[in-house]
C-alpha cells in the first residue's frame, strides 16, 4: 500500500488585490523550502481583476470596468474578482506535478475540481475541446480542459514553471446554485487522497509577500508595463 502524501492548507481569508498576487509568487519561491504541495484558498477584500503576465494593460483595461487591475505571475487571461472563489497550489520541484505537462495538470486540476463538485450534487464536465471566440478573456467562451456547467465555463486556471517550483492560481464562477464556499473547499480536501496539514507559520513566506506587495505588485511599472 502506498505511503499517504502530505500536504499543506493555507486558508488566510481575504486579501488586497496585491497582495493576494504577491503571496501567490511568495509561496512559488519558497517551495523548495515548504517541500510539500500547498493548497491555499483565498478572498478578496474588494472587487478587482488579474490577467495574465504576457497581456497588454491597455487591452485589459478596456475590456473591463473593475478595478484595480494587478498582473499575475503567471499566464493566462482576464480575470474578474467580484463574485469567484480562488485558490492556488504550489508544487515543490521534486514533487510529481511538477513533472507533468501543461496540459496535463490542468486536466488534472478541473478533474479534481469536477469530483469535488459532484460530492456536493453539481454535474460538471471538462471541456473536450475549445470554444474561444474572445482571446485574453479567461471566462468568455471556453478552452480544452476548462471545467463547464450546462455548457458555460466556470473554473479556468493559469500556470508559470520556475526551478524553484509550480504555481497554479485558479478561480471558480460558481454556478447560479445553493452552494456554500466553505463546504466546497472541504470537498476539494476530500477528494485528494493526502494527508491535510496547516501550513505552519515558519514556512510562511509572510515578509517576502509584504515585500512583493509593495516593490511589485502595487507598482504601476509592473503592472501597466507593456
Amino acid at each position: 500500500m502506498d505511503a499517504v502524501e502530505n500536504w499543506y492548507l493555507l486558508q488566510p481569508g481575504p486579501g488586497a488585490p496585491d497582495y493576494n498576487m504577491a503571496l501567490g509568487e511568495a509561496l512559488l519561491e519558497s517551495a523548495p523550502q515548504i517541500a510539500r504541495p500547498v493548497i491555499r484558498f483565498y478572498s478578496w477584500t474588494e472587487p478587482a481583476a488579474t490577467f495574465g503576465y504576457a497581456q497588454r494593460y491597455d487591452d485589459v483595461a478596456v475590456a473591463t470596468r473593475l478595478r484595480p487591475l494587478v498582473r499575475r505571475t503567471t499566464g493566462g487571461g482576464l480575470v474578474p474578482h467580484d463574485a469567484d472563489w480562488t485558490y492556488s497550489l504550489v508544487f515543490p520541484p521534486q514533487h510529481y506535478w511538477y513533472g507533468l505537462k501543461a496540459a496535463e495538470s490542468y486536466r488534472r486540476l478541473h478533474e479534481w475540481i469536477s469530483r469535488a463538485f459532484g460530492r456536493l450534487g453539481v454535474t460538471t464536465v471538462v471541456a473536450p475541446n475549445s470554444q474561444k471566440e474572445f482571446p485574453g478573456q479567461c471566462f468568455v467562451g471556453h478552452e480544452k480542459s476548462d471545467l463547464l456547467w450546462h455548457g458555460k465555463k466556470i473554473a479556468g486556471a493559469a500556470q508559470r514553471r520556475a526551478r524553484c517550483g509550480l504555481l497554479i492560481q485558479g478561480s471558480i464562477q460558481p454556478p447560479p446554485v445553493s452552494l456554500d464556499r466553505s463546504r466546497w473547499e472541504a470537498a476539494m480536501c476530500q477528494e485528494m487522497a493526502v494527508r491535510w496539514e496547516p501550513l505552519p507559520d515558519a514556512l510562511a513566506p509572510g515578509e517576502l509577500a509584504l515585500r512583493l506587495q509593495v516593490e511589485k505588485y502595487s507598482q504601476a511599472s509592473y503592472n501597466q508595463k507593456r
